[in-house]
């Protein structure tokens, strides 16, 4: 008798605990309606991290002798920790989708498709085109650091610029625009046009029920449906998802000219009407779904160390600050990450 009450007292405490731990399955809801930071990264802003307003445009496409294309610049940052806990677990993202409202009122038009980059080129290059829509569109993308800083230490009102730079250069931010190249990269799409090449955004911001080249009205919210299916981007939500905090850009190529022009606006966490629960800051809603554990040389979370983690580790060669393919968190990807790789490989 006493046998059988120890066995069914372990079986139903054993019961207990099962139903408190979630399952590999379970699909966690993250909803955050307000960002830990946003910020109107430009270079005349006197006021970061405080600005009630943020705006997103590009710089003079005909006088391209300073400013990056992209000159203003939005960033946010979404922190995330206290719902998706951070640990062990690997995640998969299987939605996200970020949202802001319009400050301003029937000056803007909607454009829901990229453009081509040809068509920010100055006047009398050869390669230039016309826009072939009404409209610039805002673009959602990731964030890239230079100048020292990380996703976990630049702030609200960090440095614009890195230590010497002048903030009127093009390529000094120290927190950009960036999003993936052929090789994988992050890389900064501040002036892509300049460059030469067609950024791999994230988003670009959609509003519900307007049409092509209609103006938007002022509280009109645009959503961002993220590619979570691509890889590159799946990996970069999924480190900031084990960091506790994801940084997003946006921004645009809207044509202005020196002190004029109709560009988008759009309030921001520090904003009166937010405050008082008449307007929205940025909004940010992911599914986000646990997976089982995989080894740290299992980049992707496979289930097997292979070719696959093995072209990821090798398009991070090099500086590579936070991550995962840096096994001993030394600041770079080099032959000692290489060789764990290589030794894991098929496990």
């Amino acid at each position: 008798m006493q046998h059988s009450r120890s066995h069914l007292i372990s079986a139903f405490l054993s019961c207990i605990a099962a139903s408190t731990l979630p399952s590999l399955a379970d699909v966690i809801d993250l909803q955050l309606n307000q960002p830990a930071l946003d910020r109107w990264m430009y270079p005349f802003n006197s006021t970061p991290g405080t600005r009630t307003v943020l705006t997103t445009f590009g710089s003079d496409r005909d006088n391209q002798t300073q400013f990056d294309s992209r000159d203003g610049q939005i960033l946010l940052a979404f922190d995330t920790g206290a719902i998706v806990p951070i640990g062990s677990v690997q995640y998969e993202i299987i939605q996200a989708e970020v949202s802001i409202s319009f400050a301003n009122d029937m000056v803007v038009q909607y454009d829901p498709t990229s453009d081509p980059w040809q068509m920010f080129l100055p006047a009398g290059d050869s390669r230039r085109v016309n826009d072939p829509d009404a409209g610039q569109p805002i673009e959602l993308a990731g964030v890239g650091f230079r100048g020292g800083f990380t996703a976990a230490t630049f702030m609200e009102n960090s440095a614009y610029a890195v230590s010497g730079a002048s903030y009127l250069s093009p390529g000094v931010r120290n927190a950009f625009a960036a999003s993936f190249d052929n090789a994988n990269n992050l890389v900064d799409m501040s002036n892509h046009p300049r460059d030469g090449f067609q950024p791999n955004v994230f988003a670009v911001g959609q509003v519900a029920g307007l049409s092509a080249g209609q103006l938007i009205a002022q509280d009109t919210v645009m959503t961002f449906q993220v590619n979570v299916a691509d890889a590159n981007i799946q990996n970069y939500l999924r480190q900031g998802i084990q960091a506790g905090r994801t940084f997003f850009s946006l921004s645009s190529l809207t044509f202005v000219a020196q002190q004029a022009g109709n560009y988008p606006a759009f309030y921001s966490k520090e904003n009166a009407y937010v405050q008082f629960g008449l307007a929205q800051a940025a909004h940010l809603k992911m599914k986000v779904q646990p997976l089982p554990a995989c080894i740290p040389e299992d980049l992707n979370c496979s289930g097997i160390v292979d070719s696959a983690d093995l072209g990821s580790l090798l398009g991070k060669f090099g500086p590579c600050a936070d991550c995962a393919a840096d096994f001993n968190k030394d600041g770079f990807v080099d032959s000692s990450d290489l060789g764990r790789m290589l030794g894991a490989f098929g496990q």
